[in-house]
């Protein structure tokens, strides 16, 4: 694939919105922060475990290597969804007993956030919990001409290309939304799409994460805590903040 030109960076706008690793790769060089989207479930799962205090590193694959990675990191490593202990599943980390340090692969927003610590100056995790929280915190601690570069991570097709998925259009434009309430401008058009889908969709939330396919795969999957979870609009008032590679809780003022 050849380099992304400027069209496809979504020059010159300041807040800039694309899809999975390849978006990623086009939008976020030489932006101030970098914003990655996986509603159901990896962001959300981020939300849930900042604030109870933990610290959350991300990892592509369940595998060997990631045994190794979450031992030196003296971090529990989270399992399938549906198994015992934690695990990708909002509701695993919301209820597990102790919660301090764990590493949660998964082949999206984990996969996203991996790559990104190596690369992108800031990186924080949003979801529809968090979404006003970081549109603050950004108002708080960055500059009006700051570039920001907003990742929704998508799901995959069986042969492994992207899907998008409504939910993380949607957390992404509630997070686009409130920057702009907070009377940030120059968002490029799919940027404000985002937004746009997301004022939409808003009166009706639960219902459309219900209703969505990735929503509705879980619910027939026996998680429907999980979706019932991250449809928890503006239900955290923590920022999930990549710190030293893991995510971290801090206060939007901070």
């Amino acid at each position: 694939m050849s380099e992304a030109g400027a069209p496809q960076r979504q020059l010159p706008y300041s807040v800039r919105f694309e899809w999975g690793l390849d978006g990623a790769r086009a939008v976020v060089p030489h932006a101030d922060l970098a914003v990655v989207v996986d509603v159901l479930s990896f962001t959300t799962c981020v939300s849930v475990a900042v604030d109870r205090g933990a610290a959350v590193f991300p990892y592509p694959m369940r595998d060997a290597a990631a045994s190794e990675f979450a031992a030196h990191h003296h971090a529990a490593l989270a399992g399938p969804r549906g198994g015992e202990g934690l695990s990708l599943s909002p509701a695993s980390l919301r209820h597990a007993p102790h919660l301090e340090r764990v590493v949660l692969p998964s082949p999206n927003g984990s996969t996203l956030s991996h790559e990104l610590a190596n690369s992108a100056r800031q990186v924080v995790a949003v979801c529809l919990r968090n979404a006003a929280a970081t549109a603050d915190w950004v108002h708080a601690n960055l500059p009006d001409d700051a570039v920001i570069a907003v990742i929704a991570a998508g799901e995959k097709w069986t042969n492994g290309s992207l899907r998008p998925a409504l939910e993380d259009e949607l957390g992404a434009g509630a997070f686009i939304a409130g920057l702009a309430g907070s009377g940030r401008r120059n968002f490029s058009p799919e940027a404000g799409s985002a937004a746009a889908a997301f004022d939409a969709a808003e009166p009706n939330l639960a219902s459309v994460m219900r209703g969505c396919s990735s929503g509705r795969e879980l619910i027939d999957g026996g998680f429907i805590e999980d979706v019932a979870i991250a449809a928890e609009l503006d239900g955290s008032t923590m920022v999930a903040l990549l710190m030293d590679g893991s995510f971290q809780g801090i206060r939007p003022t901070d």
